[in-house]
């Protein structure tokens, strides 16, 4: 975490107490829920530990299919990760914002800071683009290769024009946003011809959203992309990620007015619904994480819904909150967590010298094959390294809980 980082600051809280206070919500840092949305807590940690154990596997080539992405059209497992973080980012935002300007806070105030945190979290990501600046032998750092598009740049503008909306509208005037921006988008895909290839191309090659990134963002998308000049968090499929952002922000309108038996009721009941929207949307506009369609938005946002209700029975209605507690430790230093499993990451690709066999050998084929290969067949050892990796940053972030450090922005 770069120290020079502004508006960045480590926050002593009293953990017994958390379960006891009026909601005091971080929208994009800790939560210091009331007993009532405890649950928010545990499903944003559930959320990040399951981003941290799909992104370090042992071996890329030995992973089981329900914890690596869809090729393209459909989804997996792991292709609920992001969407659910941004459906939280909306809830929390509704919790946090909604309590502010009924307290009197100035609307103009507020939106400021959503400006300021947007930012930090933007650079956060290109930070974490650039690590570790060419100061390792295996790194060369090029300004006219360097993505500008990731995870949290996507986070920080979602985050930036959500807050705008809920600042400046009702809950009608969200909904009219979010259906405007996920109709908008299929429109865009379906209707607007791409030079060379014609109008509803939703292949990697030849859609709009392949084409706006290749001449926009030209040299600066993911190398890892289906098909080069493609980037999954880039320029237009970021509108209806902001819609996910949204309808996150309209769940926590029903976490204000509901509480206990009734709202799992209505978070299972408009769960189901975006569910079956969802599936219905699909026939028209495949569900597709790259593309993030707006099939993918709805659908993911009503497995939100329905996970958080879960969640929220078990934990704030029957008070089984034991079980949750790694999950809250998780949750309550989220981005925190993310940046650092990012730099050990790279770290442990780039930190690299030469073997017996004269062959390069980087620091996690050292650990990889060293400590988990030779206790149970390939996929097996991948994942048992990937569950490695997460109980190290539950102890990571255990200590920062004992330590009542919480990382807030």
């Amino acid at each position: 975490m770069a120290s020079d980082r502004p508006s960045e600051k480590v926050e002593r809280a009293d953990p017994s107490a958390l379960q006891d206070r009026r909601s005091q919500t971080s929208v994009l840092g800790s939560t210091r829920s009331t007993s009532r949305f405890l649950s928010l807590d545990a499903f944003r940690g559930a959320t990040i530990a399951g981003m941290l154990l799909v992104n370090n596997p042992g071996s890329w080539s030995d992973i089981y299919p329900p914890l690596a992405h869809a090729p393209w059209h459909g989804w997996t497992p792991t292709d609920m990760i992001f969407p659910f973080f941004l459906w939280i980012v909306g809830v929390a935002m509704t919790l946090s914002f909604a309590r502010r300007v009924e307290q009197g806070a100035d609307r103009g105030q507020l939106f400021r800071h959503v400006i300021i945190r947007a930012t930090i979290i933007f650079g956060l990501g290109i930070f974490l683009a650039a690590f570790p600046f060419g100061l390792l032998p295996e790194h060369h750092l090029s300004l006219s290769k360097l993505r500008i598009p990731g995870v949290l740049q996507r986070i920080a503008l979602c985050y930036l024009a959500a807050g705008a909306i809920f600042l400046r509208t009702g809950w009608r005037g969200q909904v009219a946003w979010t259906a405007g921006l996920l109709a908008g988008y299929w429109a865009l895909l379906r209707f607007v011809p791409v030079p060379g290839y014609g109008a509803g191309v939703l292949e990697p090659t030849g859609n709009l959203a392949w084409w706006i990134d290749s001449h926009l963002l030209a040299g600066h998308t993911w190398s890892g992309a289906p098909v080069p000049g493609f980037d999954p968090e880039g320029i237009l499929s970021t509108l209806p990620a902001i819609a996910t952002t949204l309808l996150g922000a309209l769940a926590g309108q029903m976490m204000r007015r509901w509480s206990g038996g009734a709202l799992t009721m209505r978070l299972l009941g408009g769960g189901a619904a975006l569910l079956v929207l969802g599936a219905l949307l699909s026939l028209a506009l495949p569900i597709n994480k790259n593309l993030w369609t707006s099939s993918y938005a709805v659908f993911m946002a009503g497995w939100a819904m329905a996970v958080l209700a879960v969640f929220h029975w078990l934990i704030d209605v029957r008070g089984w909150r034991r079980w949750a507690t790694p999950l809250v430790i998780y949750g309550m230093n989220a981005l925190a967590l993310f940046v650092l499993a990012g730099l050990i990451g790279k770290l442990l690709y780039l930190i690299k010298w030469t073997g017996p066999d004269g062959k390069g050998l980087t620091l996690k084929t050292f650990i990889y094959q060293g400590a988990f290969a030779p206790l149970a067949s390939p996929v097996n050892a991948s994942l048992l390294y990937a569950v490695a990796f997460v109980l190290l940053f539950l102890v990571i972030a255990g200590v920062m809980w004992r330590k009542q450090w919480f990382v807030k922005i």
